[in-house]
């Protein structure tokens, strides 16, 4: 049983994803604050089942592919509110560029397993990851606000009005371009014909 509980916490990762999205897009209060809870106590799991992982010394190759793969399901479905909370600030194209980029990178690392060749990770990547939490828990939280009575309501929707946000997520995006780049440049052996 101690072999499973990393991965059981990472597919619970997969399984509150759709489940925070479902909630957060009801646009009241109420279920948004649920939401938010539950993509905090799902961003809580990625914590704990790495920890346990490392401290039982229970380690596994399906472990080692379901934790990145339940990080990228919940990050990518807290960008998916983002654009049916104001399409305007978070347009579609730049979730595009955003989900694309991992998607290359997880595909590089697949190709660079198969040719038995370790992928360098850069540390620019766990920048990149923790930018766009940051990021995300803030929005995301300001979007419950807005659903708000008083002033953390005004406040909220004030911040959206300023076009803050629109700027933040392009900035996300930039970073997250800029590492992906990093990615090819400091792995670029994968591409040689050796």
């Amino acid at each position: 049983m101690k072999k499973r509980v990393p991965n059981i916490l990472s597919a619970s990762r997969i399984l509150l994803a759709p489940l925070f999205v479902l909630l957060y897009l009801q646009q009241t209060f109420l279920w948004t604050s649920v939401a938010l809870a539950i993509f905090i106590v799902a961003a809580i799991t990625d914590y704990l089942d790495g920890y346990y992982a490392r401290r039982y010394n229970v380690q596994s190759k399906s472990g080692i592919f379901l934790d990145p793969l339940a990080d990228k399901f919940l990050t990518f479905a807290g960008f998916f509110c983002l654009p049916l909370l104001d399409p305007q600030q978070f347009p579609w194209w730049i979730l595009f560029v955003i989900v694309f980029r991992d998607f290359f990178v997880t595909g590089l690392r697949i190709w660079a397993d198969r040719r038995n060749i370790t992928m360098e990770t850069r540390y620019s990547a766990k920048v990149k990851t923790l930018v766009q939490l940051i990021f995300l828990y803030v929005i995301l939280a300001f979007g419950v606000l807005v659903h708000a009575n008083g002033i953390a309501g005004e406040v909220s929707q004030a911040l959206f009005d300023s076009g803050l946000p629109g700027w933040g997520f392009i900035i996300v995006m930039l970073v997250t371009v800029y590492t992906g780049l990093e990615y090819i440049y400091y792995n670029r052996r994968l591409f040689s014909g050796d």
